[in-house]
C-alpha cells in the first residue's frame, strides 16, 4: 500500500447496515484495498440512532457535530476533535444530536465482510 490523503468528499457512503435512518458509512480502506484495518467517514443526520453489538473494536473521531455513545458503563459524549472507543463485544447505542454528526472511524479487524 502507498502513502494516500483522503477527505470526507472521497467517501463512498452507504446507508449502515442494518439502519433504515439517515446513518451512512463510508470506507476508505480496507481488505479489499489490501489494509490490516478499515477508515472510513460516518455521516448521522440530525437526532439518529442505532444499536449495535460490536464485532470488531471500533474508534470514531468526531469531526464535525456531537454525538453520544451509551453502553453499560454509561454515557459520553463527543464533540469535534474527541475519539470516542468501543470494544469489540460492547452493546451500544450512538446517538446523534440536534446538528447530526461527521465522524471518522478506524476498525479493526474490518467490519464489513468481503465481497464473495
Amino acid at each position: 500500500m502507498k502513502v494516500r490523503k483522503f477527505s470526507v468528499a472521497d467517501a463512498p457512503f452507504e446507508r449502515s447496515p442494518g439502519q433504515d435512518g439517515e446513518v451512512w458509512a463510508g470506507n476508505l480502506i480496507d481488505q479489499h484495498h489490501g489494509g490490516p484495518i478499515t477508515i472510513g467517514y460516518g455521516r448521522y443526520g440530525p437526532n439518529q440512532s442505532i444499536d449495535e453489538t460490536l464485532a470488531v473494536h471500533d474508534v470514531m473521531v468526531v469531526l464535525e457535530g456531537s454525538l453520544s455513545v451509551t453502553s453499560s458503563d454509561g454515557t459520553v459524549t463527543a464533540g469535534p476533535g474527541e475519539i470516542v472507543y468501543m470494544p469489540k463485544g460492547k452493546v451500544v447505542t450512538i446517538r446523534s444530536h440536534d446538528q447530526g454528526a461527521i465522524t471518522a472511524y478506524v476498525t479493526h479487524p474490518h467490519w464489513q465482510e468481503p465481497l464473495a
